[in-house]
């Protein structure tokens, strides 16, 4: 017989206490533990210890003895997914896909799925019935002959009716709503989604067939429920985007197969999601001609290139205490180029609100966009617009300098394609690149008020 005991587990990392308690001692989080009712068994009176009676079937490898082989991967038909996979989906992998809710985790799961002729999938929903994924199905019009569909929440049942299918990819949305029959407490707890997990993982890796977890997220942004669910799974994934927006973002936080600093970009249409190959002609406005404020930086993310609206609005502050305010960019960091205009270029702007956006909804962590903010702040602030045809990329430094870039090729190559004029770039930045080739015009730049003098002459 089993019995029934209360526990507190925290709900960040798993330890569990017999009281609650305000900071979990384990990872020092606060407010953290909440109430679970979980089974204990009774002790049999004989107990086998195990790796001394039993005799496993796994046995010590020498490292040379083991084979390299490149990992096979499923190609999933979506240019975008399957490159911040890594190039496809590895067999017997297991992804978790998080993002805010409505953001379209499941429309883009389900479009992907629907889009694999040649692979037999059990699509399992929690959350949606049958009829509702139908509906959803019409609506983006693709059509897979061998996608199954299981409205279930019971994992052993869903691992019944796997092992009846047989399928070649497994969707389970959501794991928050999965509960199985070992663990006496309600869906979605610390102890459900780790026993539940584990034993996903465990399916994946002994029959080799891929996984695609689709997971919930707390207020603060991270993954709902416990931090090992992140740890045990091979890549996760974050959907995100402003719903006001069109476009959503792909990004890979974790990934054993591939790179972590590859993105992915989609616009969300009535009838699905659709991968945006060349998102530089997508994030440009064409009538921004005579406009202050406005400046093209050249950015990267991952491998791909692309060019990047920078907005700047500099007015006179109407409160004691200047505003200062960035959409799609670290407020820290615009606080420390607002230091540097000040301090070696000579521009006041303590007495100045500053808003800065960049444009699309994106938010971009590249330092090479430093030298397009500064530039769209000052732009703003003097009143005198960029001449159009004219793009930049160049991380500033705390003496004013312009510090070079990585990837300094790819950055003046897709300002080509795109038919601009001038880019200015850090000095002593094209070792080993051959510019006669280049139709662009490159300015080489050393310091902010070099590179102030060609733009505002």
């Amino acid at each position: 017989m089993a019995k029934t005991k209360t526990v507190y587990v925290c709900s960040n990392c798993g330890a569990d206490s017999p009281k609650w308690v305000g900071k979990c001692p384990n990872c020092g989080e606060w407010n953290t533990y909440v109430e679970e009712i979980v089974a204990t068994k009774e002790p049999s009176a004989k107990r086998i210890i195990p790796g001394i009676t039993e005799t496993g079937k796994v046995r010590p490898v020498l490292l040379r003895d083991i084979t390299s082989e490149e990992e096979s991967r499923i190609d999933l038909k979506d240019e975008e997914l399957n490159r911040v996979l890594g190039g496809g989906l590895v067999k017997g992998s297991l992804v978790l896909i998080g993002g805010e809710p409505g953001i379209g985790k499941s429309t883009l799961v389900l479009q992907t799925v629907l889009g694999l002729n040649n692979l037999k999938t059990l699509y399992v929903s929690g959350e949606e019935s049958s009829r509702q994924l139908k509906l959803r199905a019409d609506r983006i019009a693709h059509e897979n002959p061998e996608c199954f569909i299981l409205s279930e929440t019971n994992l052993e049942q869903i691992f019944v009716q796997a092992r009846n299918v047989q399928p070649d990819l497994l969707i389970i949305d959501s794991i928050q709503t999965i509960y199985t029959e070992i663990v006496e407490s309600s869906p979605g707890s610390v102890s459900q989604v780790r026993e539940c997990s584990a034993a996903i993982l465990k399916y994946a890796k002994e029959s080799g067939v891929p996984v695609l977890l689709i997971g919930h997220i707390n207020k603060e942004g991270s993954i709902a429920g416990p931090k090992v669910l992140e740890h045990i799974v091979d890549t996760v994934l974050q959907f995100e985007g402003d719903q006001h927006y069109m476009y959503r973002i792909l990004r890979s936080i974790k990934n054993r197969f591939g790179s972590t600093a590859e993105l992915g970009i989609y616009e969300m249409r009535q009838n699905g999601l659709r991968e945006v190959s060349n998102p530089s002609e997508l994030l440009l406005t064409q009538n921004h001609e005579g406009l202050s404020g406005v400046a093209i930086a050249a950015a990267i993310e991952g491998i791909r290139p692309f060019l990047i609206e920078t907005q700047a609005l500099v007015s006179s502050a109407v409160y004691g205490t200047p505003q200062r305010s960035a959409t799609g960019f670290d407020l820290r960091r615009m606080n420390m180029l607002l230091a540097v205009l000040e301090k070696r270029a000579g521009f006041k702007l303590i007495q100045k609100d500053v808003f800065l956006n960049i444009a699309g909804g994106l938010k971009v962590n590249d330092p090479a966009i430093d030298l397009a903010v500064i530039s769209a702040i000052l732009s703003s602030s003097l009143d005198i617009s960029i001449e159009q045809g004219i793009c930049m990329c160049g991380e500033v430094g705390l003496s004013g300098e312009i510090r070079p870039v990585n990837r300094i090729e790819q950055r003046i190559l897709e300002a080509e394609k795109l038919g601009f004029s001038r880019i200015i770039i850090p000095h002593n930045n094209l070792k080993g690149f051959d510019t006669d080739k280049c139709k662009i015009q490159i300015i080489q730049v050393k310091k902010v008020e070099e590179a102030f003098r060609h733009l505002f002459g």
